[in-house]
């Protein structure tokens, strides 16, 4: 098959260009043509609200004018504009509910406005699928018949390397941006005991407020963004994750510390609720409680049996999210529509 994937990005720590990159990498392994249009070899306006527009239209026009694909993959909706009117077959992912993080990031108007958009690119494809239950029951009682389809790893590629910098290390491990719960890691530093400390790496909008909080807290450590050889092994070294996001599809990130035995504290949305048991592999906590969130840091960090306990779960879990599996399913999917 000849496959053209379509996404905002394809490289860094985001869990969009993770998927990308690993979908793509299994393709082909099974020895199909796939080739990737993205912000990193398009044309993009690198202003802030022209970026995302620039993209589409330069999406669309090397689309357009490209080879003959048998699939398109948008990878988000904003990507979706470029397939319309293509002969090939269109399959559009998302990663979460477009609409409603547009509108927690920008407010009412724009989330009306994004989810008129939302709706034609729904309505472009051949086929939907969705990262998390909780989108797919979103989008399925809106209508449409969306394919579940979560995100993945390849846990074989993930470095073997320890590092612990420090004697009791958490992490948080994303974008640093509101979405993401950043607001919640500001406020988890004024209570944070002093003998645990916070590894935070990523970037974002909400960069220079971490940067500041990292100053004024000798047990926050901010590290920036890091590539993945140098994140797992920040991971390994800790004996917690935390992901306090106001929302969340099927995290990377969380995927991977699973693969590394470490314990999850994550907020109860999404696709966090899809990952951790409660009690089992990890905590679900409230984000927005940050006195749940600190004692479930020091819980952990007073009972190593229970640390062991939670990953060996999470070990288990994660056979369920190999890319072995779940790669199949997209393959399965595009050889229907061809059908």
């Amino acid at each position: 098959m000849k496959i053209l994937i379509i996404s905002p990005t394809q490289s860094g720590i985001g869990g969009t260009a993770k998927h990308v990159q690993g979908l793509t990498n299994y393709l082909e392994s099974k020895n199909h043509f796939v080739k990737i249009i993205s912000s990193e070899n398009t044309f993009t306006i690198p202003i802030k609200k022209l970026k995302n527009p620039s993209f589409m239209l330069s999406a669309l026009i090397k689309t357009k004018f490209g080879k003959n694909y048998d699939i398109i993959h948008a990878h988000h909706p904003m990507a979706a504009l470029a397939f319309k009117g293509s002969s090939a077959k269109k399959v559009v992912t998302f990663h979460g509910v477009f609409s409603n993080q547009i509108g927690m990031l920008h407010g009412k108007t724009a989330q009306n406005l994004s989810n008129k958009y939302e709706q034609n690119a729904l309505k472009w494809a051949d086929a939907i699928t969705t990262g998390s239950k909780d989108s797919f029951d979103y989008y399925s009682n809106q209508g449409y018949h969306p394919y579940y389809i979560p995100n993945a790893i390849e846990i074989d590629s993930l470095p073997l390397d320890i590092n612990q910098k420090y004697e009791k290390q958490i992490i948080f491990v994303g974008r640093l941006s509101k979405e993401k719960g950043i607001k919640s890691l500001i406020r988890l530093s004024e209570i944070l005991p002093k003998n645990i400390h916070l590894v935070i790496v990523g970037s974002g909008p909400l960069e220079n407020e971490i940067k500041k909080t990292a100053k004024d807290h000798t047990n926050i450590d901010f590290l920036g963004y890091l590539p993945k050889n140098k994140v797992i092994p920040l991971i390994r070294g800790s004996f917690a994750l935390i992901q306090p996001s106001l929302a969340e599809g099927i995290s990377t990130t969380m995927l991977e510390a699973m693969a590394c035995k470490i314990p999850i504290i994550a907020s109860n949305v999404g696709g966090n609720k899809e990952l951790v048991i409660n009690d089992e592999n990890g905590f679900l906590v409230n984000p927005e409680s940050i006195n749940e969130i600190n004692e479930k840091i020091i819980e952990l960090s007073e009972n190593k049996i229970l640390v062991k306990n939670f990953g060996q779960k999470s070990s288990e879990l994660i056979k369920n999210f190999e890319w072995v599996n779940i790669g199949k399913k997209y393959l399965e999917l595009y050889e229907s529509l061809l059908i």
